[in-house]
Parts: C-alpha cells; structure tokens; sequence
C-alpha cells in the first residue's frame, strides 16, 4: 500500500497549514481512499544538530577505542557559570567516520529512538556521556552500518545545520506518513500525482499536474539509443505500445542520493540504494510511472522489447535464475542480429547483467507502457511481485514515459554531474482511449440521486475528462491515466464518489412475497442447529490436505478417495490436494485440540469435498479479455470436478461428564450413529443400516452403513480403527460420522411432510422379543416388525417402534442373539382391545419369520 508523506504531497497541491495525517485520511476517504496506517519516525525528545569541537581517541582495556568529544550542540549547551549556553556537551563515542569541525546529529538526554531506545545522561569508559551522536541506523532511516551521519556528505549545507537546529524538522523524522489502501481499479493513486488529485477532488485544493509534458520535453529531437518493438501479442493486445530512451553520460551513478530524496525515499517504505536507482524510483513513486537504469557500457544496441523463446533462461536483480515462458515480455540487447541477452523482465524486474555498479558512469534510461494482463501474467507465473509490477497490471498513463525520462534526467545531472544527450528515442504506438458513449441521466437512475446534466458534466471535467454533450448520448474522452473507465457505469461511479455517498439515500427495498429459504438451506440450517444444541461445536477447516494425511487414515490404495484433485498453485506446497472427503481435514482439527488437552470433544463440519471423474478431460486455457465462446464455456464446466455437500462429525473422550453420585460415559457408536441418523431424519430420510466391514477409516467390526430407500450409501458411522487413532494421536475408541447431504437432500420426498393430527386416544405397548441368526441386521429386523405391524387386522395403528434390548447367550442358542422391540400402539378414531393388539404381535412374529426367519422367545 503507498505511504504518503505530508511534505511530498504538499508540491503537487496546496494542504492547508497544521495539516495532520488523521485529518488526510479523513479528506481522502471522501472520495474512496481509506486509511491503512500512520506512521510516524518513533523518534521523540529532543534531537539536534551538533558541530564537533575536538576529539580524543582513548585505548581502552578491551581493545577497543573510543572517541571523546566534546560538541556544540547551540542553545542546548551546558550552562556556564554566566548562566549563558556556552560549553559543548561531552560524548562518548565509539564511532571514527567523523571529526573536528564535522556537524552531525546529537540526541540529547530525554529523547526516546525507535526501538525504544531512551537517552540519558550515563557514566561509561571513565566519562559522563551527555548524548547520543546518532547514525542513520539508530535512527530509523535505512540500514546504513557506515557509522555516523555527517551532514555535509549528505547533501545539507551549513546554512540549514547551524549548532542547535531542530534535526527532527531537518531529517523529516516529524513528519506523520500515512498509508492508504487503494483499490485494484485506482493504480493512478500508487504516485503522489494521483494523490494529490483525489485530495483536490475532496477538498478543492488548487493541484498542480506533475505529469503534464511541456512544450521543450515534447519537441523533435534526433533519434537516439536503437529500441525495436518485436511482439505481435497475445490474444491481439500488444505487449509493449511505447518505449522511451534516454542516455545520460558521466554521471556519479553509483554514489549517494541528496539526503532529501533519501529520506522520502525511507518515509514512502523503500530502501535507498545509489542515486541512479534512487533516482527512478523517486520519479516512480512521484509520478506513477516505473522506470529502468541499465548501464550503458553493457549494452549492445538495438534493444529489442519480444517474448521469451521456448527454453529461455534468465536472471533477475534478485539472483534467482528464472525458466522463462512464451508468454513472458522480455527486454534484450543484440549482437550480430540475433537477441543476444534478456535484460529483464518487462514490467517486472531487471536483469543482473545490466544492473548499474560501482562503475557506473553512462546510463541508458528507460520508461516504457506495458500491458497490465501481460505484466500481471508474467509476475504471477515467476511468483516475482515488485514496486513496478504493481503499477503496470493496475494500469500506468501512457503519455508519462517522456515526462519520466526528462524529470529522472534533470535529477541525475543536478545531483551526479554528467550530461543528457540531446538524441532521444521514442517508439510510440500508444492509441487515445476510445470515448465512452454516456447517456447522463444514466446517473440518477442507477444511483437514485437527481443529479443535473451541469452537475455530472462538471464532475466529469473535474477528474479529466472532455465531456462532447452536443448529441445523444455524450461523447466522453477519458483521461489517459484513468484506464479503468471503459463504461457507462464506470462514468456513474466517479459521479457518485466526487458528488459524495454521503448524498445517496438509504432506502430499504420491500421484501419480494412467496420467497424464502429453499427447502434445502432449510435442511442445512435445522442440522447446524440441531448438532450444536446437542453441544457439538461447529469448525471450519481449509479443504487442502496432503497424500500422507491420505494415509493416516488407511485408506486403500484402490480406494476412490485417493483420486484427489492436484493444485497447480497450492497455498502450501505440503498439501496440495483437495480433500475427497470431511473426516480428513476434520481429524486433524481434532488432533490439534486433543494435543492443547481439550479431550472430551466432540465437533462437526459442514462443507464441500472434490471428488473428480478418472476420465475427465482437463479443464481449457480460456483466452484473456473476452467472453469465451458457449463450447469453451461449456468444456469448462465438464471439467469442473463434482463438489457434493457433506457433514461429518468426530467426538473423543466423555459424551456424558462424570458428576457426584454418577460416572462418566465415554463416547460410542450409538453416539455416532444417533447423530447420522438424526442428520438423515430432519432431511426427511429414514435411511437403512447396515453393518459395512470395509470402509477406511472405520473399525471393521464396529462400522454403520447408512442407505438411502433408493439404495445409494448416503453416509457411514462407526468407531474409528485403532490404527487411525494411534496416527493421529486420538483417545482410545474414538467414534466419527459422514454423510452425503447433497444425496440426502436429493433422496428426500419432494412434497412436505404434512402434520397427521394427535390422537386422543390411550397408547397401548406390546414388547416382542425375536431370536434370529447373529448374522442378521438389526435393520431388517425391525423393518419386518414395522411391516408386520402395519399389515395386521388391526390397521396401521403402529405409532413408534425401537429396538431396545439385545441378548446373545445359552438361552437362545450357539449362533443366535435375541432382539427386543418396543411398540407403541394408537388407534386415530379408537381405543384399541387387548384381541387388537395381539393381533398386532401375532402380525409382527409372522411377517419377521417370513423376512429374516425369526422366532418368537420362549
């Protein structure tokens, strides 16, 4: 985000006096600016300038020398015995870059450096040290280790350093910079130019364009350094439009910036370097427009701006050498016809090999209009962000290169010496933006406020633009540095930002009859509801897992949720898969809250999983700028993986605490099961359960299988394996649950459950007890009971059944277990007779004997 140094922006338009940062921050936020940050230098008290009068180098028994000083520090001298500020204060100090007679900077006791570091008056190697002689370092102004600062070498004369000034006000270290955050569509603001526009915008300050060329910067001028533009485009936009270039000869390119330029430089958040680099990016972040400083000497003409071959290879300023793609706009040199070495990637960073060194004498500036999609294609794909990037994929002016060019000139001269060559070249192929038809009444319709033709009109005007409003609609010529103005609706937003939100009226829109929540958000908010009041705590955890958390859960190497969705960029490398199901990501939430201790646990989650088809064809690279057409479109969507809704739930430890007079229940697979089921039931699903002796991550004997009336496997339920427990550091006996929401919702009945009157009428009960083989589901069981109570004589007087008890042992025999049903019998228009009932019971036995070969328990 740009940092905005009151100073700065005071030379491009008038800030009233005592201007604050908080007070900039509310102005800009006016018009769409809001604020970040405010820094300050984290430099208080008393800091001053200083004029050393003698120094002593004293060996001390450590080897190490020390100076002691003795500096005139003005009117915060110590007082003689006149009472008049007349003795230079003493100072240790360990530094030896300075001496008599050099004037530096002096922090006084009671100042606080950043850190904080405080200053007081203290003893130290056999002397009182009355101050602090600073270095850019300790205060907070770059990461220069040379030692002190000695004002003469950075540029400040002797009339603004006279013993005693304010070095606060003199260093800018009371400035107040404030950061804003501008939005994607706004890059014009990442420059003190666009800045101090939007100020004047919110406040009618009188702005002073920077960015406007003046006659002598536009005039002809011979033909200077050899630049070829060879790029035909992608997708018909082309690469690069213009390309300026300027040599500037003899300049001290390597040496130090003024003092002045370094500090806005440390205020706006860069780091100064030499004056050549500090140069342009002082000309980036005044104007908005990136620059580059090659060294001249290196360079064989032409310079030829193309896109990177097939296999091409090159290094950037940061070191890294980088594989490059077709797509990737490149700036070269020659030799013999043929591009002989990338000198950076365009838009993005420079090369080594032209970089500006110690040696430095002759430069070749450059200021060039890159295409926003091909820069912004080109960071991303080399993961490569810089200052100049930023600006180009938001969009830079394209009438600012020649402008760059003379005003980084100028500064190099003044400051390094040297000479401009009066050649120049200039590849300008930049077209004026197409002018937008609006129509103004387009204005108060969408926005609802009953702006006049005059009041748009002026608006419009004020922000750059030539408004034709001879015919129907207005023919609008958008400002070169406002690319984001492409439409109707674009004019109506800058409309409503000058004129003011504050203007637009809150009106609450009438709620549309006969809609609602769809019957399936109706489902998924009853299930949140119902898990969390039964005291499961809802998580949310990011879908990307890795193949070894694949693993922990034993999942067969043939199982389908191993064929996971691979990223391309994944936000972490180590886990670069989409997950196939919740419990993968859900456990390993579980696993984090078991190791901080919090055992007795139990969660759940709602949310898609990826579950991609073995044979799918990969999804299309769509083109860049235009709608695709319905084919592309319509390969996109088969390519889109299928992302069911699922929701899971784990619970560890005690479902049920221990309490005086009662002991504690661990967790169990009727816990797990009982949530499922429950899940299935507010769907309006009763599903079929079955025993499954395969499903990973479950225990093979202690798993539920959930099916849905249609026979699909809508979930499962059961005890996790100790195998998965011991992986993820779980308590013993660990139980979890999964279902299909999206197969559940679409198993559900279609028409709503309608209410069936209470029954006045007493309930009767009838327990049967049915002894079947051991293998026997306890499910079909009790559907046989359900439907033999259903078809008996009495009718359908069945209000619930559940099974209640189960007995394996001598008493029913090797191979057999006994079931026990509960049935709670009610009649609409009766009471029922004990002959009913037990016709009921008779019903039941006969229909279960016919279904799963039951009996009747002695």
């Amino acid at each position: 985000m740009p940092r905005i140094p009151l100073t700065w922006l005071g030379e491009h338009v008038e800030l009233p006096a005592g201007l604050t940062a908080e007070q900039l921050a509310a102005d800009l936020v006016r018009v769409g600016l809001e604020e970040e940050a405010i820094h300050t230098s984290g430099v208080t008290g008393p800091l001053v300038v200083g004029q050393v009068v003698d120094l002593t180098p004293e060996q001390q028994k450590n080897g190490k020398t020390i100076n002691w000083c003795h500096v005139d520090v003005g009117a915060h001298n110590v007082l003689d015995d006149a009472g008049q500020p007349t003795v230079p204060r003493g100072i240790v100090c360990g530094a030896h870059n300075f001496g008599v007679g050099d004037r530096v900077v002096v922090a006084l006791p009671g100042a606080v450096l950043p850190g904080p570091f405080p200053i007081a008056s203290r003893k130290t190697y056999g002397h009182v040290s009355d101050g602090m002689i600073c270095s850019a370092r300790e205060l907070g102004l770059g990461e220069d280790h040379a030692g002190i600062m000695v004002l003469s070498r950075l540029g400040y004369g002797e009339d603004v350093t006279a013993p005693g000034t304010d070095a606060l006000r003199l260093l800018g270290l009371a400035d107040e910079v404030l950061e804003i955050n501008v939005t994607p569509d706004r890059g014009y603001c990442f420059a003190m130019r666009g800045v101090a526009r939007e100020y004047a915008h919110a406040t009618g300050a009188r702005f002073t364009d920077p960015g406007l060329a003046t006659g002598d910067v536009e005039r002809e001028r011979p033909a200077g350094f050899a630049v070829e533009i060879d790029d035909e485009g992608v997708d018909g936009v082309a690469g690069c439009d213009r390309f300026v270039a300027q040599v500037v000869r003899g300049v001290r390119a390597s040496g130090p910036s003024p003092a002045w330029m370094q500090q806005r430089l440390t205020q706006a958040g860069m780091r100064p370097i030499s004056l050549a680099v500090d140069v342009t990016n002082y000309v980036m972040l005044d104007l908005g427009q990136p620059m580059h400083a090659y060294d001249l000497g290196t360079l064989t003409a032409p310079v030829v701006v193309r896109r990177a071959r097939v296999g091409e290879r090159a290094t950037t300023l940061d070191d890294v050498e980088r594989t490059l793609d077709p797509q990737d706009l490149l700036i070269t040199d020659s030799t013999g016809g043929r591009a002989a070495r990338v000198l950076g990637v365009a838009g993005v960073m420079g090369g080594a090999d032209s970089e500006v060194g110690e040696a430095t004498t002759d430069l070749l500036l450059e200021a060039a209009h890159f295409d926003p999609v091909t820069v912004a294609r080109s960071s991303r794909r080399h993961r490569l962000t810089s200052e100049a990037s930023k600006r180009f994929e938001r969009g830079v002016d394209p009438r600012l290169p020649r402008v760059a060019v003379a005003r980084a000139a100028a500064l190099l001269v003044e400051h390094g010496g040297g000479t401009v060559d009066e050649a120049l070249t200039d590849v300008d192929r930049t077209s004026a933006p197409a002018p937008v038809a609006f129509d103004p009444a387009q204005a108060a319709r969408l926005v609802g406020v009953p702006y006049t033709d005059d009041e748009v009109r002026d608006t419009l005007t004020e922000i750059g633009c030539t408004v034709d409003g001879t015919g129907s609609p207005w023919q609008v010529h958008v400002p070169t540095w406002r690319p984001d103005l492409t439409a109707g609706v674009d004019l109506v937003e800058e409309v409503a930002r000058l004129r003011g939100y504050d203007a637009i009226p809150s009106v609450v829109p009438h709620a549309p009859t006969g809609r609602g929540l769809t019957p399936g958000q109706r489902a998924r908010r009853a299930i949140a509801d119902s898990l969390a009041s039964d005291g499961l705590v809802e998580v949310l955890s990011y879908p990307f897992v890795a193949a070894g958390q694949l693993d922990a859960l034993g999942l067969p190497a043939a199982d389908d949720r191993r064929r996971a969705l691979r990223l391309v960029n994944p936000l972490a490398d180590g886990q670069p898969l989409m997950r196939t199901d919740l419990l993968v990501t859900l456990l390993d939430t579980a696993r984090r809250n078991v190791a901080r201790g919090n055992v007795d646990l139990g969660i759940y989650e709602m949310g898609l999983v990826t579950l991609p088809d073995e044979g799918a064809a990969p999804a299309p690279r769509l083109p860049g700028g235009v709608r695709p057409g319905d084919d592309e479109l319509a390969a996109l969507e088969r390519a889109v993986p299928a992302q069911p809704l699922h929701v899971a739930g784990v619970l560890t430890g005690l479902a049920e605490p221990a309490g005086p007079g009662r002991a504690g229940r661990r967790a169990d697979l009727d816990d797990a099961l009982g949530y499922a089921l429950r899940v299935a039931r507010l769907v309006g699903v009763e599903p079929r359960v079955s025993a499954d002796r395969g499903r990973a991550p479950f225990h093979p004997g202690r798993c539920a299988r959930l099916t849905a009336p249609s026979g699909a496997v809508v979930g499962h339920a059961g005890e996790l394996h100790p195998k998965v427990v011991a992986a993820l550091d779980l308590p013993a006996r660990t139980v979890a649950f999964e279902l299909d929401l999206t197969a559940l919702l679409a198993a559900a009945p279609a028409e709503p459950v309608t209410a069936v009157p209470v029954s006045t009428f007493p309930v009767a009960k009838e327990d049967v007890a049915l002894v079947v083989a051991d293998d026997v589901p306890a499910s079909d069981v009790l559907a046989a009971v359900r439907a033999g109570a259903v078809q008996s004589p009495a009718g359908d007087v069945l209000e619930d059944v559940h099974l209640f008890d189960v007995y394996t042992g001598d008493q029913v025999g090797t191979g057999r277990k006994s079931l026990a049903f509960a049935l709670r019998l009610r009649a609409a228009d009766r009471t029922l007779t004990a002959a009913e009932t037990a016709a009921v019971r008779e019903a039941v036995v006969a229909e279960a004997h016919a279904r799963v070969g039951a009996t009747l328990r002695a």
